[in-house]
């Protein structure tokens, strides 16, 4: 039943423990999502949020292997430090330049991202109709590099990062050519992109990658109505009411959905790298809207 309380054993010597560094780190909802997989499972493992600050973030995950704790995701700030800081890093953490997981094996700090596996499987599950379109990126920092890869992964026709610094948008653009197929071209945007009524007339995606809307009072201006009808427009931020963004989407009468997916998605993937185990279909995206009040 939706809220009922979680019935597990107590924490023992025997406990596992897996967690989350971040700073801040007090509103991350993935303790509930990871803990209710657990107690579905039967599992004699908790998940814990440890408020990490900067300065203390390499101590924190030399820790990890000290303490045998199964592995950590990583939140605002630590994502690209963390990239420095490991044993190994997979190949798509390398690509994106952040890591967002690190998997204790057997001592050796293993360091990979879920985030772009996250928001694709996401968009997909949504239908979002990108393979042979042109999709726009709001954002060229680390969540907007997860969405290009993302769509190029899903076969976008044209991807355009728009940002405030251009100079970054075409740094991010740079990096991501030798990964694009044939059959997909990146280009690099200011964010007068979202008032550019021809690119928006083509465009059937629009990602906010950026804190728009969660650090500002509002988002950019952009010219939803300009957008096709099918256009669909995607925040990889979450709250428990609609983001400026989405706002903006709805009222234009735009198919839109916020970053819980994703965070759902690439949940699921960081508790396999942890557990070698699979959490149980459905478990954790209930836990996380029950949390989210959905």
């Amino acid at each position: 039943m939706r809220g009922a309380p979680l019935h597990r054993k107590p924490i023992s010597a025997a406990t596992r423990f897996t967690a989350i560094f971040g700073d801040p780190v007090e509103h991350s909802l993935s303790p509930a999502m990871h803990n209710a997989a657990y107690a579905a499972l039967g599992m004699d493992r908790r998940y814990i949020a440890f408020h990490v600050k900067p300065p203390d973030l390499v101590p924190a995950l030399r820790a990890i292997a000290a303490m045998d704790i199964l592995g950590v995701n990583l939140t605002v700030p630590h994502k690209e430090k963390a990239l420095r800081a490991v044993d190994e890093v997979s190949a798509e953490g390398r690509l994106l330049g952040a890591i967002n997981c690190v998997i204790n094996r057997r001592g050796r700090l293993v360091g990979d991202n879920t985030d772009s596996r996250g928001l694709e499987r996401d968009l997909r599950a949504l239908r979002a109709p990108i393979a042979g379109s042109t999709a726009i990126v709001v954002g060229a920092g680390g969540a907007a590099a997860a969405a290009v890869l993302a769509m190029i992964r899903m076969k976008a026709a044209r991807v355009v990062i728009a940002n405030r610094t251009r100079k970054r948008a075409s740094a991010l653009m740079k990096r991501f050519l030798p990964a694009a197929s044939r059959a997909t071209r990146i280009e690099a945007a200011g964010l007068a992109a979202l008032t550019d009524a021809k690119l928006l007339a083509d465009s059937a995606c629009v990602i906010n990658a950026t804190s728009m809307g969660l650090t500002t009072r509002g988002f950019t201006p952009t010219d939803y109505s300009s957008t096709p009808r099918r256009c669909f427009f995607y925040d990889m931020l979450y709250s428990r009411v609609p983001t400026p963004f989405l706002a903006g989407a709805a009222r234009a009468h735009r198919r839109c959905a916020d970053g819980a997916g994703m965070l759902i998605e690439q949940g699921e993937l960081a508790f396999q790298l942890f557990n070698d185990v699979a959490p149980p279909p459905g478990v954790m995206r209930r836990a996380l809207e029950a949390a989210l009040n959905r």
